[in-house]
């Protein structure tokens, strides 16, 4: 159990890939708190995880509420961003720019403040986990605004990895993972896309939250990982 005694901070923990963080890292001995923007779904993930976990309403994209959320909390060890808008996808030519502002805000914005933020209760041995996504460095037409979103994450991880040390700083970058993201979509038209998806990809499926959820345990748990972005996309990029 290498994260016993350690508190584990999850930006977005109320879903998804979060959420899925938020169990593993309880079943791994930590203290595990979670942030989200709606009071039923925390409560709701909260009912999936143990008594030991507990949960604050804080909207990632207010700068407010990010910092006056950080004033308020205890030392912590760990800090894993998982916060994600749904906008920023489409064509090109027609992708609207105040659409990627709003998807900008959503993850590039909220991830960057609540990594700066909080910093000031972040132990020195402790780390960063952002979320990006395969995006950042995979072409696929109607990505280009998710693709700056990601990209713009990733960009920074070497940097605050020697800027920051020896807080540790690493990304994993996700596939397509079968989370609310894909909500958006009518189901009929998230399900085919889930299976054209799972037919081009080496391993034969979509990704589970799960899955990703292993690869950021390993970043929380391995004291002599830093500055690395892990791909846990089911070989997208070589599709």
């Amino acid at each position: 159990m290498k994260l016993q005694n350690q508190k584990v901070i999850i930006m977005g923990g109320t879903s998804g890939m979060g959420l899925a963080t938020a169990k593993a890292a309880t079943t791994a001995g930590a203290t595990v708190l979670i942030t989200g923007r709606d009071q039923n779904k925390l409560a709701k993930a909260l009912a999936e995880l143990p008594q030991s976990a507990s949960g604050e309403v804080v909207d990632a994209t207010v700068e407010k509420e990010v910092r006056d959320f950080f004033r308020r909390s205890d030392p912590f060890d760990h800090l894993v961003l998982a916060v994600s808008g749904r906008e920023g996808s489409g064509p090109f030519e027609s992708l609207g720019v105040d659409t990627l502002k709003r998807a900008f805000d959503g993850k590039f914005w909220a991830q960057f403040m609540a990594a700066q933020m909080g910093l000031t209760k972040l132990r020195e041995n402790g780390s960063i986990v952002f979320i990006t996504a395969a995006s950042a460095r995979t072409s696929i037409p109607g990505t280009a605004g998710l693709a700056a979103i990601n990209g713009a994450l990733e960009a920074m991880i070497p940097t605050l990895a020697l800027e920051l040390k020896p807080i540790r700083v690493n990304a994993v970058s996700p596939g397509v993972v079968k989370t609310p993201w894909w909500d958006t979509l009518p189901s009929e038209q998230r399900e085919a896309v889930f299976k054209q998806t799972a037919q081009t990809l080496p391993v034969g499926r979509i990704g589970t939250p799960e899955d990703v959820a292993e690869v950021i345990m390993l970043l929380l748990g391995n004291g002599f990982m830093t500055s690395t972005v892990i791909e846990c996309d089911g070989g997208i990029r070589i599709k």
